[in-house]
């Protein structure tokens, strides 16, 4: 590495620093009424934490998908850090929005977690921010692309996360929001894996670089169409080898204490399926 080259990604990194502190003034900004440090020191509330966790996890995301994609230079590359970071925080915010009216959508929220302080909600929220982020970091990514395409397949991957989040809830044998307002946080975790799943094929869905609106959206289509059929595939699969004779949803919903263990089984099977499907395909 030379010093040129040391120099450069010291400003590429001193720029991502300046984004990522501006999305974080972002996040208070539109949560003025959570009292951030309060919650984290006072109250040790873990359910806040991971939604800030999630939210910092996200925003990483969506900042990658500017500055990992191929360079144009230095100060070409400064640019689309101008324009395209401040457009990466707007869309996760929004984000936000969409997923907390649509996803988790039968209770309050931030009762849930400020007053109740319910970590399945928290890690439910967590899922949602990294999903978004990677969804954002492949409508940024790639070359060929503008803003339009970038808000197009933000767009597409919102409508997949929300319509992925109503289908998990249709293929498992539990009332996923009930489950999680009574604080069963197995639910949570196995809920989350599922999102971040879907997070991660949006991803790779929306990473090509942009051809034609045909082709980039006949990949898109193809990514989601193989992970909708081949993720509750690897739930099954997951059910049958590493729990034999047992239940998955057994273990999450009727015990009198739901197992976080085979919970995690559950959400690390999604995960690893989005990964083995987006380096097939």
């Amino acid at each position: 590495m030379n010093l040129d080259h040391l120099l450069s990604s010291l400003i590429y990194l001193g720029a991502c620093f300046a984004v990522f502190a501006v999305g974080h003034w972002v996040f208070v900004l539109f949560r003025r009424s959570y009292a951030i440090k309060s919650e984290l020191v006072e109250k040790d509330n873990v359910a806040f934490a991971l939604v800030l966790c999630g939210y910092y996890l996200g925003l990483t995301f969506s900042i990658g998908g500017v500055i990992a994609g191929p360079s144009a230079g230095l100060e070409n590359d400064l640019i689309d850090m101008l324009v395209y970071g401040p457009l990466a925080i707007i869309l996760l915010n929004l984000s936000a929005l969409i997923n907390d009216r649509f996803i988790l959508s039968e209770f309050n929220i931030k009762k849930e977690i400020l007053q109740d302080q319910n970590c399945g909600t928290g890690v439910v929220e967590l899922a949602v921010f990294v999903a978004t982020g990677l969804n954002i970091y492949g409508a940024l990514y790639g070359l060929g692309g503008s803003v339009v395409t970038a808000i197009v397949f933000w767009v597409l991957g919102q409508t997949v996360l929300v319509l992925a989040g109503k289908y998990y809830n249709l293929i498992t044998q539990y009332n996923i929001h009930e489950q999680i307002e009574k604080d069963n946080v197995a639910v949570g975790i196995g809920f989350a894996g599922a999102l971040v799943a879907i997070g991660n094929l949006l991803r790779a869905a929306s990473a090509e670089h942009f051809v034609s609106w045909q082709d980039n959206l006949m990949t898109f289509a193809l990514f989601m169409g193989v992970g909708v059929i081949l993720l509750p595939v690897a739930r099954t699969l997951t059910d049958r080898i590493l729990l034999p004779g047992r239940s998955l949803a057994d273990e999450l919903v009727n015990q009198v204490k739901p197992n976080q263990g085979a919970a995690f089984l559950e959400a690390s099977s999604y995960i690893g399926a989005s990964f083995l499907i987006t380096w097939c395909i």
